[in-house]
């Protein structure tokens, strides 16, 4: 025994490593730490998920109990993700811990393919109970929920989940009708076993059950028909010991035994029951005899439920927007513009059949210079085909096993001069494709017109957020992208390939998709002639600041203090979704649509933002960091919030596009250059010094870069839509930017003007100064004033020298430490 003992102990060791000890030791660790961060979360997830991006700084504090590390796995697994759901990643490093241990607690199979149903699923159903509000469901469930219910509705959307849900326990407990007629058979067996337990009998168990079993359902089939015959013997049953009769008063009878049916009253003459051994006839002769059948003695088998009742305690908030909607409706940010109507078709240019057509010869003459060119170079080609675009053809080259693709590479040029054609481009390899890409110009190219793109099926039935269509692709395919998806566009290519008529076709294509209130532009054109036309459309699309007398930049100057004014309106809006629990500007307007946000608190329908930056080298050369920053600083953050940025330039050199503004602009678009060192500034590749100009562009969206060509869009068609929308009834001014003083503008004591200051302006600051927090939305929540009025009195607070200066998205420092200081203050003031 000793010896077999040791063997097992060593093998054990063998089995078990200290390597293996140690990762499931470990993995009980990480998932603890995980649970009690998930659950600190819940309990703080609004703190929690305001410092969850503030990992670098070490002065703020944490209110999770694992601090910013907690404050981080709750907003990543949580919010960000799975809601309550990610309980069960903890679950699941449990369940490896025991596998690498080698414990069997759990089926692993069993265990992850049931904890990977509830990941998926659980999400959903808890973002439809809940409808997305809070941390339950996560981003997942609610954007699953939020894209089902788009397509299949409410109802759909929840018959989905209750098929899911039979699907699972049928799967799971194997609710097929065979398996479920076992399962009451075995019900049965059970109830018949508990009748024959009933029974009087010995210690030792019977030998004929099963007998006995079939004379009680024969009595009983025999005791429902109308005449009853009574058998006079039943089965030989082997006994050790005496069976004594139960006698009561006036009656001897054996102990009741339960049985499956119910036993009508009858009369019984006599029952006698024979024995092996010693033969013992009992007699019931007192008629009639009242038999109670299926009297249960285990109450234990009966199935007893309770219910509780309780009505769903619903936020206040949640009643409230619901009243509102069920007495009002949701809320509808058109109807200010209601009798708005989007330009029509008619309004552009119709150039006629813009069919590719197919000139066979050219076709056939440039393969062969192709096939012939290669073979000269000792390059075989297999497979050759041809796709024809609007101004390039692409021919597809299969090469030969063997053949070396930087060999074709390097005739780029050869090809070219044996073709004649100008704008050679090769593509080795063709993405996703196992061949080579040549593109040849066609000798005569088809114009794509902008009407034809606005018209088409794809750009009309298009559900992006800020749907642009740039043109047509090599296969004729016509490409759209979404600018809120980019989020930043960077244009660049020399005079006159195309970059001004781009720009006209963006903006186009949101102009005929957009209402007035859901898109504002910011336009900044410092050549003065190229976007003058839409100022026609100041007070439908247009933003400006406040002291602006035109919509459209032309003064450099200015577009500091605009660029500045559109960072603070950054700022305001990520601090109207941080009020609101929102992490972008798409939930938010939807909360506001259900009326879940109260304006008195400062919240308001947020329309999309678009700056158009025409000719940014300029801007770089006059102003320089004071631009940089700005446009870096909103290309960094301004995405979530709405704002988006077309910044365009003939000049792609590295000190207008520095590595800063690169970094934030993943679309690009290069129409024709120069010089190849300008494509690689823009790009990142060679590529776009071969095209061919008029339109022929390179899009790269950080992927992949697609050959287009541009839609055409004329002077005259976009004058004729700005008059189209100018002509219809508009808001009574542009849209309003917050105010920007400069870094002109003194703070000092000296430079506040008694006789100018608000009325509210002591109520303002006692309420500043009590809180001990300069915030521009708290004065509008408690003083119940407009974004402008309580604007002014937080400037005029910090010209006091009550406030100090803006500080970026953290609150502004309040100077008076407290209410007795600040009544001196106020009669040194009025002195």
């Amino acid at each position: 025994m000793e010896k077999s003992k040791t063997t097992n102990t060593n093998d054990q060791t063998k089995i078990l490593p200290k390597s293996r000890i140690v990762t499931g030791i470990l993995l009980f660790c990480i998932a603890g730490m995980m649970t009690i961060a998930f659950v600190s979360y819940l309990m703080n997830w609004k703190a929690d998920q305001s410092q969850a991006g503030t990992m670098g700084d070490r002065h703020i504090k944490s209110s999770n109990v694992l601090g910013k590390i907690g404050d981080w796995l709750g907003n990543l697994f949580i919010f960000d993700s799975i809601g309550v759901a990610a309980f069960i990643i903890p679950f699941l490093l449990i369940v490896f811990g025991f596998i690498i241990l080698k414990k069997n607690y759990f089926k692993p199979w069993k265990t992850i393919s049931h904890s990977l149903f509830f990941i998926c699923w659980l999400p959903i159903f808890l973002g439809i109970v809940t409808k997305g509000d809070g941390v339950w469901s996560g981003v997942y469930g609610y954007q699953i929920m939020d894209y089902l219910k788009a397509y299949v509705g409410s109802v759909g959307l929840w018959l989905i989940i209750s098929v899911s849900i039979l699907l699972y326990f049928v799967l799971e407990f194997n609710l097929r009708p065979s398996s479920i007629k076992n399962k009451l058979n075995e019900i049965n067996d059970n109830t018949i076993g508990k009748l024959r337990d009933m029974m009087p009998k010995s210690e030792e168990n019977f030998d004929a059950d099963e007998e006995l079993e079939e004379e009680l359902e024969k009595h009983h089939e025999e005791v429902e028909s109308e005449k009853i015959e009574i058998p006079t013997e039943l089965p030989k049953i082997k006994v050790t010991e005496e069976i004594q009769p139960i006698v009561t008063p006036n009656k001897t009878s054996f102990e009741s035994v339960e049985t499956p049916n119910v036993m009508p009253q009858k009369d019984f003459e006599a029952v006698s029951i024979k024995l092996d051994n010693d033969v013992r006839e009992t007699s019931v002769v007192e008629k009639p005899v009242t038999t109670t059948q299926n009297i249960t003695s285990n109450t234990e088998d009966i199935a007893f439920n309770i219910e509780i009742n309780q009505e769903e305690e619903l936020d206040p908030t949640e009643v409230k927007s619901q009243e509102l909607v069920k007495e009002y409706g949701l809320y509808d940010h058109r109807l200010e513009l209601a009798k708005f109507q989007m330009p029509s078709f008619d309004l552009l240019k119709d150039y006629g059949n813009e069919e590719i057509t197919i000139n066979k010869d050219e076709l056939e003459e440039n393969k062969n210079k192709i096939v012939g060119l290669l073979k000269n170079f000792n390059v075989g080609i297999s497979e050759i085909k041809a796709t024809i675009g609007p101004t390039v053809t692409l021919y597809e080259i299969v090469p030969e096993a063997g053949i070396r693709v930087a060999q074709i590479k390097k005739l780029q040029d050869d090809i070219a001069l044996n073709l004649s054609a100008l704008g050679i481009r090769i593509i080795a390899p063709m993405p996703g494709k196992g061949t080579i890409g040549i593109e040849v110009p066609r000798k005569n190219p088809t114009m794509v017109s902008m009407r034809s793109v606005i018209a088409s099926n794809k750009f009309q039935t298009s559900d992006m957020d800020l749907p642009v269509v740039f043109g047509k692709t090599i296969s004729n395919e016509i490409f759209m992208a979404d600018l809120a998806k980019m989020p930043h566009l960077l244009m660049a290519g020399a005079t006159g390939q195309g970059k001004s008529v781009g720009i006209n076709a963006i903006l186009t294509s949101l102009l005929y998709k957009k209402h007035p209130s859901e898109l504002k532009f910011v336009m900044v054109d410092p050549k003065k002639v190229e976007l003058s036309l839409y100022s026609k459309i100041e007070r439908h699309y247009l933003a400006k600041l406040p002291d602006a007398e035109d919509a459209i930049i032309t003064d450099n100057n200015k577009v500091i203090n605009t660029l500045n004014s559109l960072c603070i309106e950054m700022d305001n809006r990520y601090e109207l979704l941080k009020n609101a629990f929102c992490k972008n500007i798409k939930e938010y307007n939807k909360k506001f649509t259900e009326r879940k946000l109260n304006p008195e608190n400062g919240h308001r329908y947020l329309p999309y933002i678009v700056l158009v930056v025409d000719e940014f080298a300029d801007l770089i050369m006059t102003a320089g960091k004071e631009v940089e920053v700005p446009i870096a600083r909103l290309a960094q953050l301004a995405r979530a919030i709405g704002i988006h940025l077309i910044v365009a330039t003939q000049r792609p050199s590295v000190n207008v596009i520095t590595g800063m503004i690169k970094a934030n602009f993943p679309a690009r678009v290069a129409f024709r250059v120069i010089q190849n060192t300008d494509s690689r500034t823009i790009l990142d590749s060679t590529g776009a010094e071969q095209l061919v100009g008029k339109g022929d562009m390179l899009y790269f969206n950080g992927n992949e870069i697609t050959r287009l060509q541009c839609a055409f869009v004329d002077t005259p068609e976009v004058e004729k839509i700005a008059d189209f929308i100018g002509a219809q009834k508009a808001y009574s001014d542009a849209y309003i930017l917050p105010e920007y003083s400069g870094e002109d503008t003194s703070s000092s004591f000296g430079s506040f003007d008694t006789n100018e200051k608000d009325q509210l302006f002591e109520e303002a600051a006692k309420i500043i100064v009590s809180s001990q927090q300069g915030s521009t939305s708290m004065l509008q929540r408690h003083l119940k004033l407009g974004y402008n009025r309580a604007g002014r009195i937080i400037d005029q607070l910090e010209a006091a020298g009550i406030i100090g200066g803006f500080n970026g998205a953290k609150a502004r420092e309040v100077i008076i430490p407290d209410l007795q200081s600040l009544e001196q203050f106020l009669d040194n003031l009025k002195k």
